[in-house]
């Protein structure tokens, strides 16, 4: 018998929420096979099995939040489930030649080719007619999903499957779940753990707004001219939000307390900037990854680094670890067309920076002389959320003055230049 415990997932992380469970008792399990779904802060992690047999006992079931090295469940050894495993290897055999794509052990169910149903020791099937996941017309499902159908009262049937053979997923479920109207849309693990965070931020800090109007065209002289060279060799389009990143080193090397923590009675004021991005997961959630360092590095350094951390956020590969340590956090609505939003303090941070919609718009322009006149210009909002526990309204209106500066009035050429030549030497 194996004792399975709650692994350490992050550096930081002491706790999980227990969030779905993919297998179930008396049903057997390989090493390596998806064994349950933990929430820890804003990500979900499939947790494998770190042994091949038969659960027999879950002690903490979904919803339940425990500490690092809790007990979870119990596996029976290898040994003890060969026989089912054997079981469902003579039962199921595929025409010569016909590999396998889901391995014997993802074999919930199939029909051979008379129409009989053969099934796992262990393990139920959902098998209608007519639908055809694999050579023979079973239908595989994972307990995972198979729960999902139930609680909605889905037919399997109306569901296309897209993964291997035509097996339903459970983000196939989710799909056919979000297209079709007048139903409960249950919160995920990130939408729960986001509910949480997003209501203690609230509770604790008092937010204040501040918002300043930034023209952008010294920096849209450099873009103009580098972003089809940088989409040639990077694949990917010259935004200006690395070179917002850039503005906001500077300002917070001139004010440090916005770069930092609330503890207990005092200000934790951070030595280095370890930028969280807000990223949004298709309408479906926010995660922050965290880019560390970005005091030290180049204009172009910052680009690959938040399309990294971004692309892979979207893909669901961030570790607990990526999600830890920020220590000041950017969110990016303006590729929406947003005038300006308030956003919300990540905890235990204490500011927060909205860069909203930039666009071309009449504003008065002073040539040297003085002699004012109207032009379009690339204007955009940063609206910062900070905390009034850390510091006052004088203090946050300097740092958006600071940035203000840096990005109308910095040479961006000169700069991305000392960023060109860092590409070079490395």
């Amino acid at each position: 018998m194996v004792d399975v415990l709650l692994p350490q997932l992050g550096e930081t992380v002491v706790e999980g929420t227990i969030t779905r469970w993919f297998v179930g008792i008396g049903e057997a399990v390989v090493i390596d096979q998806p064994l349950y779904e933990v929430s820890t802060e804003k990500v979900d992690s499939e947790v494998p099995s770190p042994v091949g047999g038969v659960l027999v006992e879950i002690v903490a079931g979904e919803g339940a939040v425990v500490p690092v090295g809790a007990l979870l469940c119990r596996i029976d050894s290898a040994e003890s489930a060969a026989a089912t495993r054997a079981t469902a290897a003579t039962a199921v055999t595929p025409d010569a030649g016909d590999a396998d794509p889901l391995g014997s052990a993802d074999v919930i169910g199939t029909d051979v080719d008379d129409g009989s149903e053969v099934v796992v020791p262990g393990q139920s099937v959902v098998a209608p007619a007519g639908t055809s996941a694999r050579r023979g017309g079973g239908l595989l499902l994972s307990p995972v999903v198979r729960g999902l159908l139930s609680e909605h009262g889905v037919d399997p049937s109306r569901v296309t499957g897209t993964g291997v053979a035509g097996r339903i997923t459970r983000a196939d479920v989710e799909q056919f779940l979000r297209d079709n109207p007048g139903r409960a849309e249950p919160f995920d693990g990130i939408r729960r753990a986001t509910a949480r965070h997003m209501v203690a931020s609230k509770a604790i800090s008092p937010h204040v707004l501040t918002a300043m109007e930034v023209d952008y065209t010294a920096v849209d002289m450099v873009r103009s001219t580098e972003k089809e060279a940088w989409r040639a060799d990077e694949g990917t389009s010259l935004t200006y939000l690395p070179f917002i990143v850039s503005a906001l080193c500077d300002a917070l090397a001139e004010f440090p307390r916005l770069n930092a923590s609330v503890g207990d009675d005092e200000l934790i004021v951070h030595g280095t900037v370890n930028l969280a991005v807000a990223v949004d997961l298709d309408f479906e959630g926010l995660v922050a990854p965290v880019v560390r360092g970005v005091e030290d590095r180049s204009i172009q350094e910052v680009a690959r680094a938040i399309v990294d951390v971004a692309t892979r956020a979207r893909s669901r590969s961030l570790s607990p670890d990526d999600l830890t340590g920020g220590t000041f956090t950017v969110t990016n609505p303006g590729q929406y067309g947003t005038l300006f939003q308030f956003p919300i303090i990540n905890q235990p941070q204490v500011a927060i920076l909205s860069t909203d919609g930039i666009a071309r718009r009449p504003a008065v322009v002073a040539d040297a002389d003085g002699t004012e006149s109207i032009e379009a210009r690339s204007l955009g909002v940063l609206a910062l959320a900070w905390d009034h526990r850390a510091f006052d309204g004088a203090y946050a209106a300097a740092f958006l003055r600071s940035m203000k500066r840096t990005l109308e009035d910095v040479n961006w050429a000169t700069r991305w230049e000392v960023g060109r030549a860092t590409d070079a030497d490395g």
